[in-house]
């Protein structure tokens, strides 16, 4: 069945009132007071695009999750001394060592050799970037469990209090500058670090635990941490995305590496009907209804402004250079899955994935990871 066009228009008054309101002439549409429809439009059906990023969100929170707890058991084995559940160590927990990554990506470039340790996590890290490249931030609002727990967080807010906080326009631009400032950090210390260097710190006690050390940082966190932590959840469910949007210097890589993405958010002004809804629902509260494409490193690809859109072709992800085609939500999920399982696929069938060590130096390092502190 071809969508029904419907026609709005404005109703002069005959005398003093309430306020003028359009008014729809096809049966079975009613208009809001206040609205802004002027013309008429043909309207959007069966938008699905947050469905498909829920599942997509929920697989790899899934596999998030089976990963730590097959981690926590695997550090307990050589903690009890051999005398817990043995269980194989999860390569898939390097996703959470970005440094040790990027070191070992630098070493990649370089010296166009496959480094030996925490190399799943490099294989990780060059896909994302990939998905951000092609896809733009995606990674942050349909892959990182981090992103997904933030929206979550800001949803169960708004769900409470009826609506979210928006700092001033300076504050927030201000405080988006500081994941800027902390990847920079980040960036300067591993591009500063020789090759030997790098390869002598992943070699070393701290660098072969590293995750143990992140693992027990949460295990064993201090109050001044647990201080920390509480005031971000507290933040994260009035503000939207706030670790995301002001604290992570992962996302920042991504929205750089996103600027030259040939994907991205294209409103067509002549079907627009100026409803202002997408710049409403846009997380990164960029100004979608008054831009002919979205090209902010702010952009996670999440389609929330095109799911709240009621005018077909006005608001669409396209992608391409010079010619641009829509890009469904499913094709976007399927790209993106894809795209990292054949990256990740490629790294298990080369033989680039396992850090192999022998038991003997898991039982001597992990009881003691609280010993070694970082190298300087």
């Amino acid at each position: 069945m071809r969508p029904q066009a419907v026609t709005f228009h404005r109703v002069a008054p005959t005398a003093p009132g309430p306020a003028i309101q359009p008014v729809p002439t096809s049966p079975g549409e009613t208009a809001s007071r206040g609205s802004r429809l002027r013309k008429p439009f043909v309207r959007r059906r069966g938008d699905r695009s947050q469905d498909i990023r829920f599942r997509v969100q929920l697989l790899f929170g899934t596999i998030a999750l089976w990963v730590g707890i097959q981690f926590v058991m695997w550090v307990r084995y050589f903690e009890s001394g051999g005398t817990a559940i043995r269980v194989e160590r999860p390569d898939g927990v390097e996703a959470w060592l970005p440094i040790a990554s990027l070191m070992n990506l630098k070493a990649l470039i370089l010296t166009r050799r496959v480094p030996e340790m925490h190399v799943a996590g490099m294989f990780m890290l060059i896909a994302f970037l990939a998905i951000s490249l092609v896809f733009r931030k995606a990674f942050c609002s349909w892959i990182c469990p981090v992103g997904t727990i933030s929206e979550w967080l800001w949803q169960t807010g708004q769900a409470f209090f009826k609506r979210s906080l928006t700092p001033p326009r300076w504050l927030d631009i201000g405080l988006r500058g500081l994941k800027y400032i902390l990847l920079g950090l980040f960036l300067y210390v591993v591009i500063a670090m020789p090759v030997p260097e790098i390869r002598a710190f992943l070699g070393g006690p701290y660098g072969l635990i590293a995750d143990v050390k992140m693992l027990n940082f949460f295990r064993h966190m201090g109050q001044a941490t647990a201080i920390v932590l509480a005031i971000l959840v507290g933040l994260s469910l009035v503000v939207k995305n706030t670790w995301c949007r002001y604290l992570c210097p992962y996302g920042a890589l991504m929205g750089i590496v996103a600027l030259v993405s040939p994907t991205r958010i294209v409103r067509n002004a002549e079907a627009c009907i100026d409803c202002a809804k997408c710049a409403n629902a846009c997380p990164a509260h960029l100004p979608v209804d008054h831009l002919a494409s979205v090209r902010s490193a702010e952009c996670t690809a999440c389609l929330s402004c095109v799911a709240v859109c009621p005018a077909a072709g006005a608001l669409d992800l396209k992608i391409g250079l010079a010619r641009r085609s829509v890009l469904p939500p499913w094709a976007l999920a399927a790209a993106i899955l894809v795209l990292f399982l054949g990256i990740v696929g490629y790294a298990r069938l080369a033989g680039h994935w396992h850090t192999s060590l022998p038991d003997s130096v898991y039982f001597e390092l992990v009881p003691r990871a609280s010993e070694f502190a970082h190298p300087r």
